[in-house]
């Protein structure tokens, strides 16, 4: 008897290797192949790496051991180094509120991590974040952008809060913007 799909089993994916055509179409049909299905993902190539983080859902225990057992293969035929991990659905916290936060600056050592520690010390946590190194149009000077969703809580006082991050972000020369997400 299948399980509904509120009990499925979860195998989070992490991958990395040598970037080339064809990785995402092996790894995908690996896990349709197990009955499995990707649920969540992020996939980039950085530098000439090509790094993947997936969420997999299995409809019980079987596929799930199907699946780690065809993964060591995969591996091995199209270099990648695979890291494993079950996991179960993340249900929604009460009482945090998701907002939004870009940033935009001339590229410097420390960007993410300041950033990070602003929130942390906030007891805010981050639930997703990106960045992208370009260059300024006309001048050419390295440019950094990040965007992240962070998780508030509702006893915090957001324009308490926004104001405190838009100062913080000045004095660091920082544009940036927090947005109810």
């Amino acid at each position: 008897m299948e399980k509904p799909a509120d009990m499925s089993k979860f195998l989070v994916i992490s991958a990395l290797g040598r970037d080339q055509p064809g990785i995402v179409d092996e790894l995908s049909r690996v896990i349709l192949d197990c009955q499995c299905n990707i649920v969540d993902s992020r996939m980039s190539v950085l530098g000439g790496e090509f790094a993947v983080i997936l969420l997999v859902a299995a409809p019980g225990s079987q596929q799930l051991a199907k699946l780690r057992a065809c993964l060591p293969q995969l591996e091995d035929s199209i270099g990648l180094t695979l890291i494993t991990r079950e996991t179960s659905r993340k249900e929604p916290a009460p009482g945090l509120v998701p907002y939004e936060v870009s940033a935009v600056a001339i590229d410097h050592p420390g960007i993410v991590h300041q950033i990070a520690r602003f929130f942390s010390s906030q007891g805010i946590n981050i639930e997703n974040l990106t960045t992208d190194r370009y260059a300024a149009a006309h001048t050419g000077t390295p440019m950094f952008a990040m965007h992240m969703q962070i998780s508030v809580p509702a006893d915090i006082k957001i324009g308490e809060l926004r104001a405190r991050f838009l100062e913080f972000c000045d004095e660091l020369n920082i544009d940036a913007s927090l947005t109810t997400g």
